[in-house]
């Protein structure tokens, strides 16, 4: 198929971006999203044309680093995957796609297509961990824990961190990433002992680095490529609240 792709291009986090638009040619239904880009690259070296910045690693719908918005939708026009996992054949010949990095005030552009996620990582620094030395792995039944929830904390650990609930919100709210992790810890007896310091530190955190407030729109839950449940959100209201209660 032969595409237009209008890509945002930034040559630093202080220059001023704009799109540029580029032709490219048979591509194949088959092929990758990041693929595709991939053989624009290629290209544009050819061309002595700075190739397009992006941000990629497993290509397996496991790292979450892939974060682009594609034609006004984080991850791309297809339901509960990343961008590496988005493949031509959602477009049709002759399609002009527009891709565009996170557009979110806690995640400044770096370079063309790549962000800085680094705030998650300090709100995760703030509180995303047991503190406890457990030792080695126990046996499968030496901590008891009812089937619901271990079965809802797995889910909860299943956010990969990527952002896209971040770009999704209109108030670049992360209340579905925190709520993700908050939850994975306070269903589990091993996250009880520091449930309190945990929610009252991350939440901080995550307001102190400019991440808006949650509307319960639902807008992140229906881009989340691993279907985190929005249902996370009201356990970390009451992880805080009892916190706060309780302090």
């Amino acid at each position: 198929m032969d595409l237009t792709l209008k890509i945002w291009r930034q040559a630093s986090a202080k220059a001023k971006g704009k799109f540029e638009s580029y032709p490219i040619s048979n591509i194949s239904a088959d092929c990758s999203f990041l693929e595709m880009i991939d053989i624009l690259n290629e290209k544009l070296v050819r061309d002595n044309i700075d190739p397009v910045a992006f941000d990629h690693d497993c290509r397996e719908g496991i790292c979450g680093m892939c974060s682009l918005y594609v034609n006004g939708r984080p991850h791309g026009p297809d339901d509960d995957i990343t961008t590496c996992q988005l493949h031509m054949r959602k477009f049709k010949n002759g399609d002009t796609i527009t891709i565009e990095p996170w557009r979110a005030g806690p995640f400044p552009v770096i370079k063309d297509l790549i962000v800085d996620r680094n705030a998650f990582d300090k709100i995760l620094q703030d509180g995303g961990f047991i503190s406890a030395n457990t030792g080695s792995a126990p046996d499968a039944n030496a901590i008891l824990i009812p089937n619901r929830e271990a079965e809802q904390s797995m889910d909860a650990a299943a956010c990969i961190g990527c952002g896209a609930c971040v770009a999704a919100c209109k108030n670049s709210s992360a209340m579905l990433f925190v709520s993700a992790k908050i939850s994975h810890l306070a269903l589990l007896p091993q996250g009880k002992a520091e449930a309190a310091i945990r929610a009252k530190a991350m939440v901080a955190k995550m307001d102190e680095l400019g991440f808006g407030g949650c509307t319960n729109t639902g807008a992140c839950e229906a881009e989340c490529p691993k279907d985190i449940s929005i249902s996370n959100i009201a356990r970390l209201n009451r992880e805080f609240l009892c916190a706060v209660i309780l302090e």
